[in-house]
């Protein structure tokens, strides 16, 4: 399983579909599982959990910053 790849597909499912974001705020762990279609062992769901985070964190931080630029 290529961890990198499962993020980039939960960052789009996730960012794409409201229900699927709010369950991601309530329960990652269902929520990676649903989107994934597959239980997965804790371990490799809190490093796929962080890494969705992460990417989600940096995404917006890339918004605001572009939208910034777009003031100046």
């Amino acid at each position: 399983m290529d961890i990198k790849e499962k993020i980039e597909e939960l960052v789009e499912a996730i960012t794409k579909n409201d229900d699927t974001k709010e369950l991601f705020k309530k329960d990652p762990v269902k929520a990676v599982e649903k989107v994934l279609g597959v239980d997965l062992p804790d371990d490799i769901v809190e490093k796929i959990i962080d890494g969705v985070k992460g990417k989600i964190t940096l995404d917006k931080v890339s918004d605001i910053a572009g939208s910034l630029k777009k003031l100046f």
